[in-house]
């Protein structure tokens, strides 16, 4: 995919309203746009892949300044720093790898990403809370473990939507805009 300065113009207002939009009082748990953002960096930046971890990385992290920001002046209770984050950060960074498979971004494999990385993040991350003790801190069982699960099925639900959402309008506006482009060129 070839980048131009207006891309690239959008890529950092993507960011940048992403991390603002995840911070947002009230915004329904888990529809936010930053597994999205890593789908589109992944196929976007195929040759540089610093730079497909990089961008959500950064979403991420700005949201979670604004989170903290937030905790800090009593405007919420969600803090943007903890303990453990890290793992988070490193799973979240490593979904991007899905981006990768979208070789042409068609809109059945976009689907299939859109679907494919809020699951693995809802099965690995709530592993990883139940075997560390976290959340409501269930029962070190089968039965804990579906628990913790079902504790997190509104959140995986809304991050669902919220992906196959945001990759259709990154994807689309994508591919509009290199319509565009195209059309552009031919008339010159």
């Amino acid at each position: 995919m070839k980048l131009n300065r207006s891309l690239i113009i959008s890529l950092v207002l993507t960011v940048f309203l992403s991390a603002i939009y995840r911070a947002m009082p009230n915004r329904p748990w888990g529809f936010a746009p930053q597994f999205a953002i890593a789908l589109f960096a992944g196929a976007l930046f195929v040759k540089d892949k610093k730079w497909a971890f990089i961008i959500p990385l950064v979403s991420m992290f700005l949201s979670d300044l604004l989170y903290q920001a937030l905790y800090v002046n009593g405007l919420t209770e969600i803090q943007g720093f903890y303990t453990g984050q890290w793992k988070n950060y490193l799973l979240f960074t490593s979904l991007t790898m899905f981006g990768f498979l979208l070789k042409k971004g068609k809109p059945f494999q976009v689907l299939a990403a859109s679907l494919a990385t809020p699951t693995t993040f809802f099965l690995v991350s709530n592993f990883m809370v139940w075997s560390g003790g976290g959340g409501l801190n269930r029962p070190k069982t089968v039965e804990g473990l579906i628990q913790c699960y079902a504790d997190a099925i509104p959140f995986y639900g809304n991050s669902l939507i919220a992906t196959v959402v945001f990759s259709a309008i990154l994807f689309g506006g994508y591919y509009l805009l290199n319509q565009y482009s195209a059309k552009k060129a031919l008339v010159k």
